[in-house]
């Protein structure tokens, strides 16, 4: 097979933080080339951190974890994991709060994207304002973290309603979850575009990893830089 991919092996060094393969739209024999790829170069010594195959289908991650030893698959999240293995947490904590079940998918990415770069995270499903008491029950626990991801589908008013109850910054999902005027997930988009509660920024619809990714970032141990200035 001819080169399909410019992988950047030397991102972890650089940055901190590994590169993901985001395996939605490439067929499996491209995503088997990357695994393979990934692991001569891991076979040569160097240092790659975890690599992250997100949006992974289930044929797909069966090859991948086939080529790659010790890689896990999260099935809810459509990730792999190599090296499987969480690494210890450091930093703050990160919270992901998730409004439906229907949302989870979404909500483990970024969970699971935030551990596999070093932080401790608490999960909290199903608390949605649809009864606001789930949320508010939650309120100490919410107030503890350094930064919260929220996801939320349907009109998202998630975001608004934990930024206001806590101090640390909010990262918003919005998912496309939800009925016809949801749209896709561009209704949650917009109202969370237009949050009143300051302190919230906005990822793309479904965008678990970017979410999990900035979280991770937002909660480095103080100190911490990566890259040159």
């Amino acid at each position: 097979m001819s080169s399909i991919a410019n992988l950047d092996f030397g991102r972890y060094e650089r940055r901190g933080y590994p590169e993901a393969v985001l395996c939605d739209g490439k067929s499996l024999d491209q995503c088997v080339h990357i695994a393979r790829t990934w692991r001569a170069k891991a076979n040569e010594g160097l240092n790659l951190g975890t690599v992250l195959f997100t949006r992974i289908t289930e044929d797909k991650a069966k090859a991948v974890t086939n080529i790659l030893d010790g890689a896990i698959w999260h099935e809810t999240a459509r990730m792999v994991a190599w090296p499987g293995d969480v690494p210890e947490p450091s930093g703050g904590k990160v919270i992901v709060a998730c409004a439906g079940t229907s949302d989870l998918p979404v909500a483990q990415e970024a969970a699971l994207t935030a551990r596999y770069l070093g932080r401790s995270v608490t999960e909290l499903v199903d608390v949605g304002v649809a009864g606001l008491d789930r949320i508010l029950a939650h309120r100490e626990t919410l107030q503890s973290a350094r930064v919260i991801v929220v996801v939320a589908g349907m009109e998202g008013a998630l975001a608004s309603v934990v930024s206001g109850l806590v101090s640390c910054p909010v990262v918003a999902v919005p998912t496309s979850v939800g009925y016809g005027a949801s749209f896709g997930g561009i209704t949650a988009l917009l109202s969370m575009l237009n949050s009143c509660s300051p302190g919230v920024s906005v990822v793309n619809i479904d965008n678990g990893y970017g979410a999990g990714h900035l979280a991770a970032q937002i909660a480095e141990p103080q100190g911490d830089t990566h890259g040159t200035a």
